[in-house]
């Protein structure tokens, strides 16, 4: 797979992002190994762009591992500073289905709950709200209304 080709105002832009970025993948000794590889394919697949550490004093060894990386996992290099490598990918965008009769996935939500007395803390409760549920600001759960139609609408259709 040939690698990505980016403008430089694209690679600049990349490389600002990367410079808070920890190193997520490390290359030993042992060089560039398939499990290497692997690692920084789903390191590219979850984050996008990554930074790798080299553990080698030879720079053009490293150059050829950069490149090797670009092209084995069809991303872009963005720099090679150092022992730094730096990679970057689009993320995939993962399709959100929701099933209509269901609804959304149930989620955990805190809710305090403030005494009438002044001195004291607030009550901290988690309560779970289903997808038909809605949390009013009382911190009570109720079941989502059903959106009325109009008879007016149904008629005319």
């Amino acid at each position: 797979m040939p690698q990505i080709q980016l403008t430089p105002a694209q690679r600049k832009e990349h490389r600002a992002q990367a410079h808070h970025l920890a190193p997520v993948v490390f290359i030993g000794n042992d060089g560039l190994t398939d499990a290497v590889t692997r690692e920084a394919d789903l390191a590219l697949k979850a984050h996008g762009l990554i930074k790798i550490r080299v553990f080698s004093d030879d720079r053009v060894a490293r150059d050829q591992m950069l490149q090797t990386l670009a092209d084995s996992l069809n991303a872009a290099p963005i720099q090679h500073i150092g022992k730094l490598l730096i990679l970057w990918r689009p993320v995939e965008e993962k399709s959100k289905t929701v099933d209509d009769e269901r609804g959304a996935a149930p989620r955990d939500v805190k809710v305090l709950k403030f005494s009438s007395r002044g001195g004291q803390r607030p009550q901290v409760k988690t309560v779970r709200v289903l997808g038909n549920q809605r949390l009013t600001p009382g911190g009570t759960v109720k079941r989502a209304k059903t959106q009325q139609k109009s008879v007016k609408k149904s008629q005319s259709n």
